[in-house]
């Protein structure tokens, strides 16, 4: 992963865990292999030491590890953005609507599973509510808003909230519709975490088999920072957006 344990390409030699090291040691470290980046290396020297046991290490025995790792790389965040085709993003799901998800999870899980990851998905939502929160940037297609899961009450409960949390400052929400001109991905859907300098950034991907899949090599980043700007730039304006999915719910 790109941080708070990551690999930086650009640095060769500062491998492995950096809040291992002081913060002299990563200006060493980063000098001898030269590494002369210095947003790079006053980026790696400010995380030294700063590694504590969040939240999320509550479910490290309870859901699967990625999702454990993925909490603590949203908490570091400088930004957030995502692209989702069919699903709402996590950080602005419903209760009722991430319940209807994961029961309908293959093979199905356990009741005390689902209460895991639902609990543990509400904690990440926190993220949006505390003081300092990142700038988060969703960018949705319209297939996603008309899924419907959980029936069509907990679907106009779930636009409702989506436009609810597309009027907080930091949080800025754009719909695709099914209209638009071009759509430059395969359809995957991704979560592009920006670390304290573009080297430390970190993309995250959904499998099939229910993990996550962490990329954080240059050329990876730069791909999907590509893709992710080219999908904005087919996407409704974020007025545009709330007012597409007001109109959405007022037809359910």
């Amino acid at each position: 992963m790109g941080f708070p344990s990551f690999r930086a390409p650009s640095c060769r030699g500062c491998s492995g865990s950096i809040t291992e090291l002081s913060a002299e040691r990563v200006r060493s470290v980063a000098h001898t292999y030269d590494c002369f980046d210095e947003r790079l290396i006053e980026a790696l020297a400010a995380m030294t030491g700063r590694r504590t046991r969040g939240w999320w290490e509550e479910y490290r025995d309870h859901v699967p590890v990625a999702l454990v790792d993925l909490a603590e790389l949203e908490h570091h965040a400088a930004a957030l953005r995502v692209a989702l085709m069919l699903h709402i993003p996590a950080l602005l799901q419903t209760t009722d609507h991430a319940r209807a998800l994961f029961q309908a999870v293959v093979p199905p899980m356990r009741q005390y599973e689902i209460e895991h990851r639902l609990t543990h998905r509400l904690k990440r939502q926190g993220l949006l509510h505390r003081p300092d929160p990142p700038p988060y940037t969703a960018i949705i297609h319209e297939a996603a808003l008309r899924m419907g899961f959980g029936g069509p009450v907990v679907a106009r409960g779930q636009l409702k909230h989506l436009t609810d949390m597309s009027e907080l400052p930091h949080v800025t929400l754009r719909v695709i519709p099914f209209g638009a001109d071009h759509f430059p991905t395969t359809g995957q859907s991704f979560d592009y975490v920006e670390g304290p300098v573009p080297q430390l950034d970190t993309v995250q991907l959904d499998s099939h088999h229910g993990a996550c899949e962490f990329l954080d090599a240059e050329a990876q980043l730069s791909k999907y920072r590509a893709v992710l700007n080219s999908t904005e730039s087919c996407a409704l304006a974020p007025a545009e957006s709330r007012d597409f999915i007001h109109r959405l719910t007022q037809d359910l």
